[in-house]
């Protein structure tokens, strides 16, 4: 008797998908990664090669390892990527000096025209979601409310 009534119709709409932040999240990340995949057809590159080459042009030398765990990778699944990246010619690894197991990478003299190419394409992409979300404003939001989610996070890939 001391329980108050529930609202039945608030619990069936609270427990619907729309108010399910999870499935938000992952709905809105297929549409940005559907819109990625079809803006960068023409290149032939998946977001994670995206992700490794801007690494490795922000930072030329920096070791498989340290990029691996920076995009949160696994290392086993960063070799493919590096391969396929060296298959197309745009990025190699050197060994190193000190100790020859390790490996840095570079791009290549392509990977740098390519990462030109790659850039300006991903202009197109990123202003269109900024759009979508109604200003640059509201990204700024976004990635601060996601910032939020991710403090204290453990983000494996």
């Amino acid at each position: 008797m001391g329980r108050e009534a529930i609202d039945e119709q608030a619990v069936l709409q609270y427990l619907s998908m729309d108010f399910i932040i999870g499935y938000k999240l992952r709905r809105a990340q297929l549409a940005v990664f559907q819109d990625f995949i079809d803006t960068f057809a023409e290149l032939k590159l998946r977001p994670a090669e995206f992700a490794v080459i801007a690494n490795i042009a922000a930072n030329p030398g920096q070791k498989q390892a340290a990029i691996a765990e920076t995009l949160g990778i696994k290392p086993a699944n960063l070799v493919a990527l590096i391969d396929g990246l060296e298959g197309r010619g745009l990025a190699e690894r050197r060994r190193g000096d000190a100790d020859r197991r390790t490996h840095s990478l570079f791009l290549t003299e392509t990977g740098e025209r390519f990462v030109d190419e790659m850039y300006a394409v991903w202009r197109g992409h990123e202003q269109r979601l900024i759009e979508r979300l109604g200003g640059e404003a509201e990204r700024d939001r976004l990635i601060g409310l996601l910032d939020r989610l991710l403090e204290g996070a453990v983000v494996s890939g």
